[in-house]
């Protein structure tokens, strides 16, 4: 085995953690790093200056986890995704070392109050919803539970997209997360990579006689890297986050400049910088297709060469690359990656193609994240062959092997040999890259019970006859420090106050929690923090959008994408119905409610942006009838991101996770919810079902079909329409949305809305809204019962341990990598 390190170099005395020490650091970064004097320095001056403190501690540990890793020749996990949402780092790093009273107490004698400075850091735009946010929380957990990891994405500068509201209608802005530079990124020049678009193939003989295929791309771009660590818990091992820029080969044409072709002579500068601008640009188009297409394949070859250069840098040859590379495909999105190595094992390194696939396969591990037959990508051959002819090639060649093998020796028919074709023949052929995916890994898991048991029955149903040894679950998890610890300072204090530390270290030592849930005592302690946390979001809400609420109230949220399957509509239908309720009905004893929504619709997405519309529209109706009497209140807070999801969980009474049955593979939300002390209302659907079996059936509200009944409704002929007209205050609600109650300026501007739930009702607004409207009302019986209400929420918070992020790593390292 080969190590990198030529020498033995003196390892750097450990750094004082002492307040006044790292007060006097932050001067020296202010002053030589940022050229500031600190009597003029801004609060972003101090933000700066305290990451480089930071920053520098993080990096001894950084250099010690690749060294231990390398002298071990331990197996490194990577991990490809297109999207890292990691959020603001500040105070996860702080955290994570264990120095958040030193680090406070250094910037208070400077005058500097931490809460100020680290609301300053932006959020980097990495991510969409929940794929993004699982990613960051494993990269967290890789490094909490020692296994050595890298993670491979994109360097986006504008991410997705900043969300305003222009009149209740979604508005998407460019985000400038790098507009003023990123402290935590380093750049590797050294790790820079040619990337081919184009061209031809050609077939030659190779110095030893074999026959070799010669990809000569016509266009080529520069994949640099730029490294960001990532700390674990109590900073054990910090792994590396890769994530890479494109940049043109020629920056600038200079003869065409010259020539006074301004414009022009950036032009190939400008096609290399449009593959890292924007996260999902709309695939509405065949350039947004071409351009999707372009991405993905650009950080899944860039990523493959990196780790192919590494494994040579420490070992003779590539037989032994599944022994020590793991690598994990988080979603379709980097599914180009199993025909990359293919070509770079087959024709960079000579590998014969037999072997090349047996190496592959035992490398490769993938996660599905969807059932929805339009999430699991799949690419136009004549895109794919104009783009990326030897790949084509050697999809069909393994398309080949697989229809072969299913044909001899399983005896598969036409239609599951079409089922399990890498190629669609329905219509224009296309490639589907989840099957790519699954024949390509050794390892297919769901992220939860019920989405890997209805993987083997329906995506994946015939593949899994083919190779039913390779579908496993792996249930979702979410990191506690970032949501619980730093999120929840006040509820952490309390649980440490009450059962003491071994939950920082060990998250399903929180169950004896379970013994103070009838402690009134400690429901008022618990009650307390609750309200704290929501006269910090009522706080935020006022400031933001000059929206006055009552803390006192229920606070109801859902904030997650902004889809039809996660039923945004069902909620927002059945707020209109309890409306018409509180209005006809005052004599009542109404519970107080406030309905907060957060999320972004993909800006190609008619239906949800118009959803959103529509909440906004009824929460200008809601907010300004003095017959409410202050009894529901409707919010929808724009830009949702990681750190308002930071200030809303921990706020939350109600959690909405009420999607389709049999439609969200997971969720996490649901367990940031629950763990931060809400009661969640819910469907049979991903993760909940598992919830409900860790947090008890008394301690969760369910309500609604089956996965199995929506498919029989489905298969059946469901009859929305008269489901509605059996349904009074449903029918009420729909007609009032329907004929402009909430939209007087164009009346019509929802018809469309409500009459697909009247045609086809395919996410089952229709079919489980009266039993949702009676889960509703049992929640206000419960919240006007609290001592009832308190037992159930800190029953969630104590046994929602078993969701950790951590346990979930553990088990893909022990059961897929075999890693750690």
């Amino acid at each position: 085995m080969n190590t990198p390190t030529k020498a033995t170099l003196p390892t750097p005395a450990p750094r004082s953690s002492r307040p006044e020490i790292l007060a006097e650091e932050i001067i020296e970064r202010l002053t030589y790093r940022i050229g500031k004097d600190a009597k003029v320095a801004k609060p972003h001056d101090w933000l700066t200056a305290t990451i480089l403190v930071i920053r520098d501690r993080i990096i001894d540990k950084w250099m010690d986890s690749t060294r231990k890793t390398y002298a071990t020749g331990a197996k490194r996990v990577y991990y490809l995704s297109l999207e890292f949402l990691i959020g603001r780092l500040m105070r996860d790093a702080v955290s994570n070392l264990g120095l958040m009273e030193e680090i406070s107490g250094a910037l208070t004698s400077l005058g500097v109050d931490i809460n100020v400075i680290a609301g300053l850091e932006p959020d980097a735009a990495l991510g969409n919803g929940g794929l993004g946010r699982l990613a960051a929380c494993f990269m967290e957990s890789m490094a909490t539970v020692d296994v050595p990891a890298y993670g491979y994405g994109i360097r986006y500068v504008h991410g997705l997209f900043r969300q305003q509201m222009a009149d209740g209608w979604q508005v998407e802005l460019p985000e400038t997360w790098l507009a003023h530079g990123n402290p935590w990124e380093f750049e590797r020049r050294e790790s820079a990579y040619e990337i081919g678009f184009g061209g031809s193939v050609e077939f030659v003989t190779g110095h030893d006689d074999q026959p070799r295929y010669v990809w000569k791309p016509a266009e080529r771009v520069i994949a640099a890297a730029f490294d960001t660590p990532v700390v674990g818990w109590r900073g054990n091992r910090v792994n590396t986050l890769r994530l890479w820029s494109a940049q043109p080969i020629d920056p600038i044409l200079l003869a065409a400049f010259n020539a006074g072709d301004h414009i022009g002579a950036l032009r190939e500068s400008n096609k290399a910088e449009s593959l890292t601008r924007v996260l999902y640009p709309a695939d509405a188009t065949p350039a947004g297709q071409e351009l999707r297409l372009r991405q993905e394949f650009f950080f899944s070859s860039a990523s493959l060469q990196d780790i192919l250069r590494r494994h040579l840098q420490q070992y003779d040859d590539l037989t032994s690359l599944p022994d020590k590379v793991a690598i994990q495909l988080n979603d379709t999105h980097p599914a180009i990656s199993v025909i990359e190595l293919m070509r770079l094992l087959c024709d960079v390194h000579g590998i014969e193609f037999d072997a090349a696939w047996d190496l592959t396969r035992r490398t490769f591990s993938y996660t599905n994240h969807t059932l929805l037959p339009e999430a699991l990508e799949s690419w136009p051959v004549p895109l794919l062959e104009r783009m990326l002819p030897r790949h084509v090639q050697i999809i069909y060649a393994i398309n080949a092997k697989v229809l072969v093998e299913a044909r001899k020796e399983r005896n598969f028919n036409d239609t599951e040999v079409r089922s399990i074709s890498l190629i669609d023949e329905g219509g224009d052929r296309r490639v589907r890259m989840g099957n790519l995916a699954f024949v390509g890994s050794h390892s297919i898991n769901g992220v939860s019970a019920l989405h890997t048991d209805l993987m083997k029955v329906t995506v994946f149903a015939d593949l899994h006859r083919l190779y039913p040894d390779r579908i496993n679950n792996k249930t979702n998890g979410i990191t506690p420090r970032r949501w619980l610890m730093q999120c929840n300072p006040g509820l952490t204090g309390l649980i440490r106050e009450t059962i003491g530390d071994d939950f920082l270290d060990d998250a399903e030592k929180l169950k004896p929690l379970d013994a103070f849930a009838r402690d009134s005592a400690f429901q008022q302690k618990f009650a307390a923090v609750k309200r704290d946390n929501k006269v910090r979001l009522s706080n935020l809400v006022a400031q933001r959008m000059g929206i006055k609420l009552d803390p006192n109230a229920m606070f109801d949220i859902q904030i997650k994408r902004i889809h039809e399957y996660k039923r945004q509509l069902l909620n927002i239908i059945e707020t209109v119905a309890l409306y018409d309720q509180i209005r006809s009905r005052p004599e009542l004893d109404w519970q107080p409610r406030v309905k907060l929504f957060a999320g972004k619709a993909a800006p190609s997405y008619h239906n949800a942006k118009l959803i959103i519309k529509l909440i906004n529209d009824v929460a200008r109706v809601i907010n300004n009838d003095p017959s409410v009497r202050g009894l529901l209140k409707v919010v929808f807070v724009p830009n949702y991101n990681v750190s308002l999801a930071e200030v809303m969980v921990p706020a939350a009474d109600l959690s909405e996770q009420i999607s389709t049955a049999g439609m969200e593979a997971s969720g996490t939300g649901n367990m940031k919810f629950a763990l931060n002390g809400a009661l969640t209302i819910g469907t049979l659907d991903g993760a909940n079902v598992e919830m409900r079996d860790n947090v008890g059936a008394d301690n969760i509200v369910i309500f609604g079909m089956t996965a199995d009944e929506v498919a029989k409704a489905r298969s059946d002929g469901h009859d929305p329409r008269k489901v509605i007209e059996q349904s009074r205050e449903l029918a009420q609600a729909l007609a009032a949305i329907s004929s402009g109650v909430f939209s007087p300026d164009d009346r019509n501007r929802f018809t469309g809305l409500i009459e697909g739930i009247y045609a086809h009702d395919w996410f089952m607004v229709a079919a489980d809204f009266d039993a949702y409207a009676a889960a509703q009302r049992d929640v206000d019986a419960l919240w006007a019962k609290p001592s009832e209400w308190y037992s159930k929420t800190i029953c969630n918070t104590a046994r929602m341990g078993w969701f950790s992020s951590d346990r979930t790593i553990r088990q893909y390292a022990d059961e897929i990598w075999r890693a750690g």
